[in-house]
C-alpha cells in the first residue's frame, strides 16, 4: 500500500467515524479520533490532521459541509489553526481570522445536520 493509499484509507475511516458517532458525542478531539481508530505513535495527531485536510478538500469539491468541523483541539474546543488555514485556501472561509469562530460554529452545525443525508 502506498502512502497516498494509506492517507486515503485513514480519511475514509475518519469520515465513517464522524458520520456514525452519535451527535451527543461530537465534536471529538484529534486525540479521541486517533485513539478510537487505534492509531499508534509516531505522528498520530499529524496523521489525523492530514486525513482531516483530505476530507475538507473532498467536501468542498462536492459542495458539502466540511465534516472535518467535527474535530477540535482539546485546548479550546475549536479546530487547530491548520483547519482554518485550509478552509481559507479552499475558499470556504475568508482570510479574516476575526470571522473564524462564528463561521466555524455555522460549519459545525451544518456538518452535524448533513451527516445523515445521502451523499
Amino acid at each position: 500500500m502506498t502512502q497516498t493509499d494509506t492517507h486515503a484509507a485513514l480519511a475514509d475511516q475518519v469520515r465513517t467515524l464522524l458520520t456514525d458517532k452519535p451527535s451527543a458525542e461530537l465534536p471529538m478531539t484529534y486525540q479521541q479520533v486517533a485513539k478510537t481508530l487505534g492509531l499508534e505513535p509516531p505522528r498520530t495527531i499529524q496523521r489525523v490532521a492530514q486525513a482531516i485536510e483530505q476530507l475538507m478538500e473532498e467536501d468542498v469539491a462536492a459542495g458539502r459541509p466540511m465534516i472535518a468541523a467535527l474535530v477540535v483541539s482539546r485546548r479550546d474546543d475549536l479546530p487547530a489553526e491548520g483547519f482554518f488555514e485550509h478552509a481559507v485556501a479552499l475558499g470556504r472561509f475568508p482570510a479574516d481570522p476575526d470571522q473564524y469562530k462564528s463561521l466555524y460554529i455555522v460549519e459545525r452545525e451544518r456538518a452535524l445536520s448533513f451527516r445523515g443525508a445521502p451523499c
